[in-house]
């Protein structure tokens, strides 16, 4: 529901012709999470613009067919099921890369091709408590999750880099007729490699005894009316700060004054700003910490930041105009001097596409007719 069309949804700002083949009910996503409009739902909106839709019933043989020709003109296909589902359908890599040496197929699944979970079902969900940053992100308390699906995205930005890299070693390669490759992206391997390589501070030297100071950097303080966050970490920083507080006295205060003293005694610095910052209102505290240079930000709430002014200077949020549907969507977030990408399109309704792709797939207008009949394309 995710982690593909995340994948994919970046590969079209790119540029790519993404195909999105759904069963005939579709997308879970479009049906599980609204609110709902025109055809589309909230979720589907945001990780499926750019696309192409095309809903087939792939148990049948002649979808099977239909999926064969695709990937036979096809650069890449990215598929999210678990391991072994994609070869029960006849349309694994060993049969597409047969047809297609070319053919970079990607495989996104919660653990991998192989292992003791390779045949489980994950979600996020899943994989986050599998991870160990739970214990961390509850802070001393109880676990917690991030309440977005963090490990599905970082799955499919894992996927993305992948297969740009795929796709420039296949340009490289002298016998590019035959340089296609797999590229399998476990959930749980992506989710480690992106979040917790600070956790693994600690423990980089399995040969040696010497232990890391603790201390938690990640602080949110209360103002007069709302709350901020941030930090102070070059020693300039540290001067604006205590100049915004008119507190001269913290200048000289040794257990501050630079930074590593700082960090070892950020318990005690943040008892001070916790007192100091809920006497202030939240945008006089912003302005003026920034003017100092102090790195701090009011925390927004969604409706906050979609008026933030860098928000709305940068365009991050932006409108799709469609006679269909006005949908909003965030912007891509890569700037490219000479080839930026894609405005964002409407996302596509259920098998929407789904005659021009098998005209693209060499299909007449009779066979069309004739697979619509036999209840295989929708």
């Amino acid at each position: 529901m995710v982690s593909g069309p995340f994948c994919t949804q970046m590969l079209s700002d790119f540029g790519a012709d993404v195909i999105k083949i759904e069963s005939l009910f579709g997308d879970m996503s479009r049906s599980t999470s609204g609110p709902f409009h025109a055809g589309l739902s909230g979720f589907f909106s945001q990780f499926n613009r750019n696309k192409r839709s095309i809903a087939l019933d792939l148990k049948s043989e002649a979808s099977r067919e239909i999926v064969v020709r695709l990937a036979a003109e096809s650069d890449i296909v990215v598929e999210n099921f678990r391991p072994d589902v994609m070869d029960r359908l006849g349309i694994g890599y060993s049969e597409l890369s047969r047809i297609n040496p070319r053919l970079i197929y990607v495989s996104i699944s919660g653990f991998g091709p192989d292992g003791p979970y390779a045949p489980l079902p994950a979600y996020d969900h899943v994989v986050q408590g599998l991870s160990g940053m739970m214990p961390a992100q509850g802070a001393g308390g109880e676990p917690q999750m991030f309440r977005t699906v963090v490990a599905d995205k970082a799955a499919g930005m894992t996927a993305v880099a992948a297969t740009l890299g795929a796709l420039l070693a296949r340009q490289r390669d002298e016998n590019a007729a035959v340089s296609g490759q797999r590229i399998d992206v476990p959930m749980l391997d992506a989710y480690a490699a992106f979040i917790l390589p600070e956790l693994m501070g600690p423990v980089s030297f399995p040969d040696s005894d010497a232990a890391m100071p603790s201390f938690d950097l990640f602080r949110v303080y209360p103002t007069r009316d709302g709350h901020i966050v941030g930090m102070v970490v070059q020693d300039e920083q540290y001067l604006g700060l205590c100049e915004v507080l008119g507190r001269d006295d913290l200048r000289e205060d040794p257990r501050f004054t630079r930074t590593a003293e700082r960090f070892q005694h950020i318990d005690a610095l943040s008892e001070i700003l916790l007192e100091e910052f809920k006497q202030r209102p939240t945008a006089e505290l912003v302005a003026g910490l920034r003017e100092a240079g102090a790195p701090f930000a009011p925390v927004n709430d969604f409706e906050g930041f979609m008026t933030d002014e860098q928000v709305v200077h940068s365009g991050v949020v932006q409108i799709v105009e469609d006679p269909r549907a006005r949908v909003r969507v965030l912007r891509p977030p890569a700037r490219l001097s000479r080839t930026p990408l894609l405005e964002p399109g409407r996302p596509p309704l259920l098998g929407e596409h789904t005659d021009a792709i098998l005209a693209l797939a060499g299909h007449s207008g009779d066979e069309i007719d004739s697979l619509r009949a036999q209840g295989v394309v929708a």
